[in-house]
């Protein structure tokens, strides 16, 4: 019965045999290859690539987003995190200025969502990216939509922006401060600090001005505000899907255009 009972949890964890994982990679290469991949970034990214089992214990674990707006932005929108906030906000006002001159984006929400999704680059993820959107390509619940992925990390090392040895992030390939996807990282990644490579994972110069690029290219609206019902909170769902990180997104964004400081909240 134990013998049933493991084989049947292997099953429902990946529909292809793992000891094929070897053959696939390299089938995947000679396509990254044809897709006009530089053969040298193809080798770079895709050596020493391993099927990670655990990539997909997460995948199948993930849990319905169940908390309430007021459970969600209490516990997010916290003391410390308005604190940092608003010092952020300060620290950057120049290039906060300059972004929204190009991009429309406004910094109180270019903070908010720096400060939800990293604690402004404090917390970033250490899982190999390739691997991770390798893993999830080869498994044959998301094939289609993790490969382009994975081609898409390819690029970003062909480009020059990132060593795969950097693209380090969470379990499904978000990275950098803001946690894009390698295909947002290849459309939205900006060199806004002018170094010659946009680098979302160092230099918050980039991670700002990429994540305005994001929002403009999703239909942000300058001027217009956030507001549930706005083609801007419409942005910020195509950020997240879910109305509850959106609005707190404009929660924490609304707080600290206002200058409301720990004190204000009564925290």
């Amino acid at each position: 019965m134990a013998g049933i009972l493991v084989a049947s949890q292997a099953q429902a964890l990946t529909c292809r045999d793992p000891a094929g994982f070897d053959k696939w990679l390299g089938d995947v290469r000679q396509e990254a290859v044809a897709k006009g991949i530089a053969p040298a970034a193809v080798d770079a990214g895709l050596t020493g690539v391993t099927y990670d089992p655990g990539i997909l214990k997460r995948d199948r674990g993930q849990g319905v987003f169940k908390q309430s707006f007021e459970q969600f932005a209490g516990r997010m929108v916290s003391a410390n995190r308005l604190r940092v906030g608003a010092s952020q906000l300060k620290k950057h006002a120049p290039t906060l200025a300059r972004i929204e001159q190009q991009f429309g984006v406004p910094g109180p929400v270019l903070v908010a969502i720096w400060g939800l999704e990293s604690d402004f680059g404090a917390v970033k993820g250490n899982l190999p990216v390739i691997r991770s959107v390798a893993t999830l390509a080869f498994d044959c619940r998301r094939t289609e939509m993790f490969q382009a992925q994975m081609f898409d990390a390819l690029r970003i090392v062909e480009h020059g922006d990132l060593k795969p040895a950097e693209m380090r992030g969470a379990w499904a390939g978000e990275m950098g401060q803001t946690q894009f996807m390698p295909s947002s990282y290849v459309k939205y990644a900006v060199d806004f600090d002018g170094d010659g490579r946009a680098d979302l994972l160092r230099s918050p110069t980039d991670v700002l001005a990429s994540t305005a690029n994001y929002l403009k290219g999703h239909g942000w609206v300058r001027g217009g505000d956030w507001e549930p019902g706005s083609a801007n909170f419409d942005a910020l769902r195509e950020w997240n899907k879910s109305q509850v990180y959106s609005r707190t997104v404009g929660f924490f964004a609304t707080k600290l255009a206002n200058g409301e400081t720990a004190a204000n909240l009564g925290q």
